[in-house]
């Protein structure tokens, strides 16, 4: 009966996952970067000036544009940085990292419009704080006929906050832990649920102040012990960097433990990991971003851009960077033992340590920024009422996860995340003229004095 179980669910996540999700996700951001005129990349040196701007405290909103960033930040650097990546090259060759480039700069796009909207239609709620996201601007923006798409977006993201954004990345602790250090499961769960709740009791302002410290400090850890590899095997760049661009459009031989795809492998798996790894167009990240204290939609927009730059267009390449350079990908090797191997490879000695530990606290802080997107979702459907017992569950879940054989819960979050993605787009395809319009009229008057 369990297998028959996971052999529909797995059927059923192949296909809300397969090439025509990955069609509409992707063309939406293509749609949204022409009709912004590239705005994202145009004004990148714009965005990381305002990102370091003085929070004018008088704007209204829960936290500092810089932390709403880092929350979202914190919910999507994680293991797609390091498995993530490794997965794509096992799977679709060197040519799936100029696929997941192209996804990371429409995506800029796409994180800019979640962004622009999020603020923009965002509402107070009964306690006076800041809330928005996909089912308000759904709901505010299309209008009330428009309600129950919204509703089944949070619905859907509330199930896979405690999927991908909870038990799952508290199992892979636990996993590494275990083998790493020998730290029994149970040891794991209590101590990540302790922290986890003395995190999260605070709320948005407590998790945007840690996730302000802890992202980073361990994107920086990480970045750097993967740019040591490179720099150690920089005679290998060029060559590498020339294969990812030919094999994007050719596909990859057989080599080693590789056994070679072809181009439209390397264009899905490139395309789903990129995806996975900077959620734009999933609808997660402009839930943080509704609480920035921020004078106008567009500024945040212009912050929430900088996403997949840092985390596909930086990290994740230098993950793949590493793997190629070491010669690892042709080792057999998938997910995070392939990451692994080329850090160990790379960095004989503290190498595997950085990953570790990297994963660790990866998953610790998607934990600490999925929770947010999971209290707002229950909010939207239960009102207020919900926040205290939605934060003691996701607190016992951390536990449940640690301990607990999740192949079927994996599989449902990796379904919901694709749902809770199709009343998003269809909100940014028909609010996209609303973004247009904003970005018009914010630019028009040049760019503002940072204040």
């Amino acid at each position: 009966m369990e297998a028959g179980l996971a052999d529909l669910l797995g059927a059923i996540s192949s296909f809300v996952w397969g090439p025509a999700m990955l069609v509409l996700l992707l063309g939406t951001g293509l749609y949204l970067t022409v009709g912004l005129g590239l705005l994202p990349q145009r004004r990148l040196g714009y965005g990381l000036r305002l990102l370091v701007a003085p929070t004018d405290k008088a704007a209204a909103g829960e936290i500092p544009p810089y932390q709403a960033l880092m929350t979202a930040l914190a919910a999507t650097i994680g293991t797609g940085n390091i498995a993530g990546v490794a997965t794509a090259i096992y799977l679709g060759g060197p040519g799936a990292v100029f696929w997941m480039w192209v996804t990371a700069l429409v995506g800029m796009a796409t994180k800019y419009a979640e962004a622009v909207l999020a603020v923009r239609f965002r509402e107070q709620d009964d306690r006076g704080a800041y809330v928005g996201g996909p089912m308000y601007y759904i709901k505010n923006g299309l209008g009330h006929g428009w309600a129950w798409l919204g509703t089944l977006f949070a619905l859907f993201a509330a199930i896979a906050a405690f999927g991908i954004g909870n038990t799952v990345q508290a199992n892979s602790v636990a996993d590494s832990l275990e083998s790493s250090l020998g730290i029994p499961h149970a040891v794991s769960g209590l101590v990540m649920a302790a922290l986890v709740f003395l995190v999260i009791i605070g709320g948005i302002k407590r998790i945007g102040e840690v996730a302000g410290r802890l992202v980073p400090f361990m994107a920086a850890v990480y970045a750097l012990g993967a740019l040591a590899i490179v720099l150690l095997h920089i005679d290998a760049v060029p060559s590498v960097l020339a294969m990812i661009v030919t094999d994007a459009f050719t596909g990859t031989a057989a080599a080693g433990g590789f056994a070679g795809a072809g181009f439209l492998a390397a264009l899905q798996f490139g395309v789903a990991r990129g995806i996975f790894s900077n959620e734009a167009g999933l609808g997660s990240a402009p839930i943080a971003h509704a609480a920035a204290q921020t004078t106008d939609p567009v500024r945040q927009g212009v912050i929430a851009m900088l996403s997949p730059f840092f985390d596909t267009l930086i990290v994740c390449t230098l993950t793949a960077l590493a793997i190629l350079t070491t010669g690892a990908w042709t080792s057999g090797q998938t997910g995070a033992a392939l990451s692994g191997l080329a850090f160990a490879t790379g960095l004989p000695g503290p190498g595997n340590l950085v990953v570790t530990f990297g994963l660790i606290l990866f998953a610790f802080t998607t934990i600490l920024g999925w929770s947010y997107y999971g209290e707002r979702s229950a909010e939207y459907l239960f009102g207020t009422r919900i926040i205290l017992p939605f934060r003691l569950v996701w607190v016992a879940a951390v536990f449940v996860g640690a301990i607990g054989n999740l192949g079927a819960i994996w599989l449902i979050a990796d379904i919901m995340n694709a749902l809770m993605a199709l009343p998003n787009l269809v909100a940014l395809l028909l609010l996209s003229p609303v973004v247009f319009r904003l970005s018009r009229a914010y630019f028009q008057q040049g760019e503002r004095v940072l204040r």
